[in-house]
């Protein structure tokens, strides 16, 4: 993938994750090119005619009723990015920043907005460049969209007479802050005058809570994948017992998610002497009804990856413009579908995360392990002299608890803003930053599962030369240990556990299967 062309109605979400991630090129095709002309003519004409239409020549929310000169249009969008970049908080990671700029072009690329297609251009010329503008994370209410967060953004390459650097925000450019006049200027971008409806057609759309949702659909697959992973694992570890992933058990009940899981761990545990091995009838839930846990949250992802498939190709801004130059008022800048879907993938994450910890807490309990040594000591000599992974389950659990937390839904809450003109507000972006620290959460209590199976798995095989694990947790452990070697004594695990992390989000323990 050499270059992303973008023409408004294509994005994919793997093209997001390309340029936030990889810094993968963009252009506009033809047909894009030519749409944004289109529209931006609409808007010549009507400010022409003189007649009041709502975010063209009139003020925004509650002074919607005051008509502006076509004199001042220019003005009118300057104010307007002025005074609605102040948000707060720590800055948003510079993928996520990438992400929004890729998404808001492509709303804009639709044709629907007005706008000149220098303002387009300008957009994918920060991407091409790398250049990104820093974008406090806290203030937006995801409606009228995010507003704040696309001002600030705005701030770095638009500008006025005045031009002033103090006016311009802050980039990042070659690895260094500075404000967004030096940091366009050194990279040879021109700032832009914004004209009639730029402003609006700018800042007005839930575009940064869509840019992270779509990075952290991307996020949670990998996730679920790795899960499928530890949890096969863990099964062999424990000598765990294949009734409950039976294929004829999860097709009576029909549900997708479910089949695909026990599917999944079918075949990763192909060929292992390990799998009832101990005599047990059954196992804990945590064994025995991960398919249907870890498969509701497959068939959530799949249901949250079309709604964000669809508002990367949305035209999100107010008023939209048609043929033959009418201006239609709506909310389509509403976050509220990225906001609920962001409950949801939050609320199934946090529940991959707690599933993952109740198995880890298994393999670490004597008591529960099928005779492996307690906290998977090296040997039950070094008891007490050493303490195992007694403390990685707590990290565990503590990052569970959190999530708990995290996962009350964002989207339920809502305070009026604007003298009650926007009286119902989503809170999507927040709900969206919200799960993408349960996913960040979740990751690393994972990667908790994986290190603490692998060990398991090792004393298994110390037990028993003899012992022979599944295609795919053998080469999930091979995985494992070609990064980091087995020590039988306590040693400074935390390291360890980060490097199984950047394993899982690299998607090396995407072990291939036929699902």
């Amino acid at each position: 993938m050499s270059v992303i062309k973008i023409d408004g109605n294509s994005l994919t979400i793997e093209e997001i994750v390309a340029v936030a991630r990889r810094g993968i090129g963009v252009e506009l095709t033809p047909s894009a090119r030519e749409a944004i002309h289109q529209s931006h003519g609409w808007v010549e004409k009507i400010v022409d005619a003189g007649k009041p239409v709502y975010g063209i020549n009139t003020g925004f929310g509650i002074f919607a009723e005051h008509q502006i000169p076509s004199k001042d249009s220019k003005k009118l969008s300057r104010n307007l990015i002025l005074s609605h970049a102040v948000c707060t908080g720590e800055p948003l990671d510079d993928e996520i920043v990438r992400a929004a700029m890729l998404v808001r072009a492509n709303t804009l690329a639709k044709g629907f907005s007005g706008v000149r297609v220098e303002v387009v251009e300008t957009l994918l010329a920060l991407l091409n460049k790398n250049l990104s503008p820093i974008i406090p994370s806290q203030g937006s209410l995801g409606s009228s969209g995010d507003l704040g967060p696309l001002s600030h953004m705005a701030l770095v390459f638009t500008t006025d007479a005045n031009d002033l650097e103090e006016e311009s925000g802050q980039a990042r450019y070659a690895g260094e802050i500075q404000t967004g006049k030096e940091a366009m200027a050194r990279a040879g971008i021109g700032r832009i005058i914004l004209g009639a409806k730029e402003g609006l057609a700018i800042n007005n759309g839930a575009t940064f809570s869509a840019a992270i949702a779509a990075l952290a659909v991307d996020d949670a697959q990998t996730l679920l994948n790795a899960c499928d992973v530890s949890l096969a694992m863990s099964l062999e570890a424990v000598k765990g017992c294949s009734a409950a992933f039976d294929e004829r058990l999860h097709a009576a009940r029909g549900h997708q998610g479910q089949i695909k899981v026990a599917r999944a761990i079918r075949a990763l545990t192909s060929g292992s002497n390990l799998i009832d091995a101990y005599g047990r009838i059954q196992d804990a839930y945590s064994l025995r009804c991960a398919p249907q846990v870890q498969g509701i949250a497959w068939e959530t992802l799949a249901f949250v990856r079309g709604v964000i498939e669809r508002e990367i190709n949305a035209a999100t801004d107010n008023p939209l413009l048609f043929d033959p130059g009418i201006a239609v008022s709506g909310g389509n800048f509403h976050g509220e579908p990225v906001g609920l879907v962001m409950d949801y993938l939050g609320i199934a994450m946090s529940e991959i995360a707690s599933i993952s910890e109740r198995r880890t807490f298994r393999l670490t309990d004597g008591h529960l392990n099928a005779d492996l040594p307690p906290m998977l000591v090296d040997r039950l000599s070094a008891a007490g002299l050493n303490s195992g992974l007694m403390m990685p389950q707590y990290t565990a659990a503590s990052l569970v608890l959190e999530n708990q937390t995290l996962s009350t839904p964002d989207s339920v809450h809502s305070l009026p803003t604007s003298a009650e003109q926007e009286d119902h507000n989503a809170n999507s972006m927040t709900a969206a930053r919200h799960t993408r620290d349960i996913i960040k959460n979740t990751a690393h209590v994972l990667a908790i599962e994986v290190y603490t199976a692998a060990r398991a798995l090792d004393l298994r095989l110390r037990q028993n030369p003899n012992t022979a694990l599944g295609v795919g947790t053998q080469k999930a452990y091979g995985v494992v240990r070609e990064k980091v070697a087995y020590q039988p004594g306590d040693a400074w695990w935390g390291p360890e556990i980060d490097q199984i992390r950047d394993l899982i989000l690299a998607k090396m323990l995407e072990i291939p299967y036929n699902n």
